[in-house]
């Protein structure tokens, strides 16, 4: 892959700066500036405004809202969104559902869920981790019967309880994965499934993570009624849905542009003067070892990453190679965070609880919230896939073991 850019490529980075330093929001930019919590409209604001744009969905179709971008044009979308620290599309619904929808939905499916992913409209949400099935997803035992309605209609009756569900007290929708025969061996008898969250028996309770943040959640489903037409792709072959949208999600986690965003910021705070006469913490060998290891192992992701996006730009779908950015991309993303907080040493420490930041906070800005950064990295090995899993995947898909 060629990595000069071209004149068109000067341009459209040009173009990409000029947009985004007009067009994001400024109350976006003061509340992540002050480190205040988002709402729903908060993360819907950015989306709509690339929505209206045409730039929501880069990597779909062009027949659905995509833009046709190269990959070269989509790896520069990528980097000035970070250089900038907009905040991200949430993927739940662009990056995750969106590509199941399109490729094993039908077309009433796709024109009826598509538009409003695209434009910002819907939230979704992830049903797929159970208290007792996370890497061992096949093991899920939330179950869905088929009755028939009192309007005559058929029904699933789907009974069971998901957990670390990202924002679902947000989410309009879910996509769920449930199982629809018992008695097939565990990937064989599995469905997939898009609930209104709020369909009567959704429950929602939350779950508050090391660093005081409400994220995940339990997802608790009692008899809940969704329609046949709901399911997507074959019953009982949900399985094939739920690979391809991990080979999405695993490529996504891996966050090459945000890690170098990052890392300019960790070499930043290691640059400044800790107002004494030790000098600045990247003047130390070992210190600055450990960022100069963390910095060639991002540049060699990076690389890994371009070849999967020049892959599915020629019509292939993320294969086994996505195991490979999500393993590298999540330790790289834990040691950034590691490093961080040793660069912000004693100021690290987290602040008051219930307290504004300019009365609970002690330190320079560049040492805000770095403690829960840390904390809330600490799943991004687990997420998605253990890592562990995905070295078997590796072995035996790459490796032929």
């Amino acid at each position: 892959m060629d990595l000069d850019f071209s004149p068109e490529d000067v341009a459209f980075r040009d173009e990409v700066r000029a947009f985004i330093a007009e067009a994001y929001p400024k109350v976006l930019r003061g509340k992540q500036q002050d480190s205040e919590g988002l709402t729903k409209d908060d993360y819907f604001s950015w989306h709509r405004i690339l929505a209206k744009k045409g730039w929501s969905a880069p990597s779909w179709p062009k027949e659905w809202g995509g833009t046709g971008w190269t990959p070269t044009q989509k790896y520069i979308w990528s980097e000035e969104q970070a250089k900038a620290d907009t905040i991200p599309v949430l993927p739940f619904g662009v990056a995750m559902l969106a590509p199941v929808i399109y490729t094993f939905g039908t077309e009433e499916q796709k024109a009826r869920f598509l538009p409003g992913i695209r434009d910002g409209k819907v939230w979704w949400c992830q049903g797929y981790s159970e208290p007792g099935a996370g890497s061992d997803l096949a093991s899920l035992t939330t179950r869905a019967e088929r009755i028939k309605g009192d309007d005559g209609k058929e029904y699933y009756l789907v009974n069971g309880q998901k957990t670390w569900t990202t924002l679902a007290q947000y989410a309009d929708w879910g996509f769920f994965l449930v199982r629809t025969d018992p008695n097939v061996k565990p990937q064989a008898g599995i469905s997939f499934l898009l609930i209104d969250m709020k369909s009567p028996g959704v429950t929602v309770a939350p779950i508050i993570t090391l660093e005081g943040g409400h994220e995940v959640n339990d997802v608790f489903l009692e008899n809940v009624k969704v329609p046949i037409e709901n399911r997507i792709f074959h019953e009982n072959q949900g399985w094939t849905c739920a690979k391809a949208l991990l080979m999405h999600e695993r490529s996504g986690i891996a966050g090459v542009a945000r890690s170098k965003r990052g890392l300019e910021r960790l070499r930043a705070m290691s640059l400044s003067e800790p107002g004494d006469d030790a000098g600045p913490l990247l003047a130390d060998p070992f210190f600055k070892r450990k960022v100069a290891d963390l910095e060639i192992d991002l540049t060699a992701l990076e690389f890994t990453e371009l070849r999967t996006l020049a892959g599915e730009s020629s019509g292939k779908g993320p294969g086994p190679e996505s195991s490979i950015l999500k393993i590298k991309g999540t330790e790289i993303q834990q040691r950034l965070t590691e490093l961080t907080l040793e660069a912000a040493g004693h100021y690290g420490a987290p602040y008051l609880r219930g307290l504004p930041h300019n009365i609970g906070a002690i330190g320079p800005d560049d040492a805000r919230d770095v403690a829960g950064r840390y904390f809330n990295t600490r799943k991004t090995s687990i997420f998605g896939g253990s890592n562990e899993i995905q070295r078997n995947i590796i072995a035996k898909l790459v490796l032929g073991l």
